[in-house]
């Protein structure tokens, strides 16, 4: 997609993304199934950004990012509070996909539509200073903003190789730091027990970073 136009602010690309429909009426595939309700938090501020997948039921209802308790989880591994977290000159929350997508036959959520990223994201970052740190939460995630920060040799593979190669990451990062983390979902539990280094060894290091950036004390805070 081409670079955003120099005239284009961003008050008001997150006008035209909070009112977009694009995935009900030009969807790529079959329509979302029900109203869309874009969610993100962008101040022109902020110097981290939080880059998930997309929004749940619960976040779909409230408007807030992460509203449920895989936010919990999120915070307790960023060491900041709600107020913190909710201030979008502070910290950015944009998922590759801003519309809740549905559920499958299992209950389970849908992958982020593709029309989210096809229309806004390259445009999104464009119209705004780079952050100073991207924490990439998800695979769909990971692979995005790696390769738009020109960390392409990174983007391949799976979750669990991304997230063991975060010192490699860190270290190749310019301008954006980057740091790869798995979904704090319930459902990821398991995966920490299997991977104890990351609680132990990555997350001072995103801890001590976000409460750089924020100008605060690190919060010494556990799962």
């Amino acid at each position: 997609m081409p670079a955003s136009p120099p005239t284009e602010t961003l008050d008001a690309l997150l006008a035209q993304i909070r009112a977009c429909r694009a995935c009900v009426e030009h969807p790529l595939g079959r329509p979302l199934p029900h109203e869309p309700h874009p969610v993100l938090h962008m101040g022109a501020r902020a110097r981290i950004l939080i880059a998930g997948q997309a929004p749940g039921t619960k976040v779909h209802a409230s408007g807030l990012s992460f509203n449920d308790a895989s936010g919990e989880r999120l915070r307790a591994w960023l060491g900041v509070d709600r107020a913190t977290f909710y201030d979008a000159d502070r910290i950015a929350v944009a998922a590759m996909g801003f519309c809740f997508p549905g559920q499958d036959a299992k209950g389970g959520d849908l992958p982020p539509r593709k029309e989210c990223a096809r229309l806004w994201h390259d445009r999104l970052f464009a119209a705004r200073p780079p952050f100073d740190l991207v924490v990439a939460v998800g695979a769909n995630a990971q692979a995005y903003h790696l390769r738009r920060l020109g960390l392409e040799r990174f983007a391949g593979g799976g979750l669990t190789e991304r997230v063991a190669r975060w010192r490699e990451i860190w270290a190749a990062s310019g301008e954006t730091r980057v740091l790869a983390l798995p979904h704090p979902s319930w459902r990821n539990t398991g995966w920490l027990k299997r991977h104890p280094w990351f609680e132990a060894e990555l997350l001072p290091v995103l801890r001590a970073e976000v409460a750089r950036l924020l100008g605060q004390p690190p919060q010494r805070e556990s799962n």
